[in-house]
């Protein structure tokens, strides 16, 4: 699967609930799975990779060895807490960096391939990767939470991306 690229316009795009967790969708986490681990990312949503839906991909051991991957499906956050500014990047703006402030612990609540509800408390970066991830099945992208200082820094390499990939 290809990585799409900001200027994609599917990027903006709310992904679609999943009510029905089937075959297609696993080979879809399987490839989103094989993308991610290509890109050596850590986390990766599916309209990253031109489907409005919403799945994500998530390596808990942040790429370093391969580890544990987990694949959720209609997450959501459901309580956070706390503050905490890190640097953050994206498989869709390559090379593009900023401090993004995020809370610094999540809970989750999110359905696995099984079809089975599951709860996840994560902090540190777990807990940033899937803030980042949530944002992409929402259309929200981290250039949208960086400061307005850094946006204008970044302003013309932004639009050329932009440009490249519409």
């Amino acid at each position: 699967m290809q990585i799409l690229k900001y200027g994609n316009s599917i990027l903006r795009k709310k992904a679609q609930r999943i009510e029905k967790i089937d075959e297609r969708i696993k080979k879809i986490a399987e490839a989103m799975i094989s993308s991610l681990r290509a890109a050596k990312g850590i986390g990766l949503a599916a309209n990253q990779v031109g489907i409005a839906e919403r799945l994500c991909v998530v390596d808990t051991r942040r790429g370093e060895t391969k580890g544990e991957i987990i694949c959720l499906v209609n997450p959501k956050i459901v309580s956070f807490e706390g503050k905490v500014s890190f640097e953050e990047g994206c498989l869709s703006f390559p090379e593009i960096y900023a401090e993004i402030e995020r809370p610094a612990q999540v809970k989750v609540s999110y359905k696995d391939l099984k079809g089975e509800a599951r709860d996840l408390v994560a902090e540190g970066i777990l807990a940033r990767v899937l803030q980042h991830e949530i944002d992409h099945l929402n259309g929200v992208l981290f250039i949208d939470r960086m400061s307005k200082i850094k946006y204008l820094l970044l302003s013309k390499r932004l639009k050329v991306l932009q440009k490249e990939n519409r």
